[in-house]
């Protein structure tokens, strides 16, 4: 398996352990979901009957008033009551193991080495942390919605990209499939691509 350099230095020899793996839809999909589900925050809380204050008194009487009969003030059918099915704090986190979360990572990257959207460079070095200068380089190489995956990070390159709204900078620890999948291309340093291999072996 070979990957395009972008710099023109030819191709990059890569591992097929690591990025030639099949594409498995159902798993990628799984992981994807359990990673944006993971990132909820689970915090909303509303009050039911029991719980909003008032109500004690009955609010007439049960008959003779030619009124619906009613028990509490803070009944859900009034206005000021508790919710029927009050939503209280949970944690929507899906379990995932190892295995399954490393071969999704495999299979994404290797779905984009197959259709050619993963690319490679030497390094990614700036002069100065300038959006023009960042944004000129990868549109020399013709990449807009791009991920930039490096060994470790670099703050001018953190810092000219933050500002492009379709560019993302992370570090190979940080690499994950929500990231993966939301860009149309990945642009990786040659030791990111030798990091990789090693975690995922």
């Amino acid at each position: 398996m070979k990957l395009k350099m972008v710099n023109g230095a030819g191709e990059l020899q890569v591992s097929e352990a690591t990025f030639g793996h099949k594409f498995n839809e159902s798993l990628v999909h799984q992981v994807v979901t359990a990673y944006r589900a993971a990132g909820r925050a689970g915090t909303k809380a509303q009050k039911s009957r029991a719980e909003v204050s008032g109500g004690g008194k009955k609010p007439w009487s049960q008959k003779g008033t030619g009124q619906a009969r009613a028990g509490s003030n803070r009944s859900p059918i009034w206005v000021g009551g508790g919710k029927t099915f009050a939503a209280k704090p949970r944690s929507f986190e899906q379990k995932v193991n190892r295995k399954m979360y490393r071969g999704a990572i495999r299979a994404m990257l290797s779905e984009l080495a197959r259709t050619e959207r993963l690319v490679a460079t030497e390094a990614l070095a700036l002069d100065a942390p300038k959006t023009r200068l960042l944004a000129g380089q990868l549109k020399s190489w013709a990449l807009e919605s791009v991920l930039i995956v490096v060994e470790a990070l670099d703050e001018k390159l953190f810092l000219a990209a933050r500002n492009l709204p379709h560019v993302e900078v992370i570090e190979v620890a940080a690499l994950n499939p929500l990231s993966l999948a939301r860009h149309e291309k990945v642009l990786m340093t040659v030791g990111a691509v030798k990091m990789i291999e090693e975690r995922l072996q």
